[in-house]
């Protein structure tokens, strides 16, 4: 695992718990995460995570 790899996934676990325990939109939370868009946000969280945003909400 390379360190930006790890970086991603680490984000990505933060993005979860934000999805799960806030109310937070997709867009906020993928700005928060350093993401421009939500859907390059959206794109990269399917890649780690294997489900959308939206379907771990």
């Amino acid at each position: 695992t390379s360190p930006m790899e790890y970086l991603t996934r680490w984000r990505m676990l933060l993005a979860c718990d934000r999805l799960k325990n806030t109310r937070d939109s997709v867009a906020l939370i993928a700005n928060a995460m350093g993401y421009e868009s939500e859907s390059a946000f959206g794109k990269a969280f399917k890649r780690v995570m294997g489900y959308s945003p939206r379907q771990h909400r």
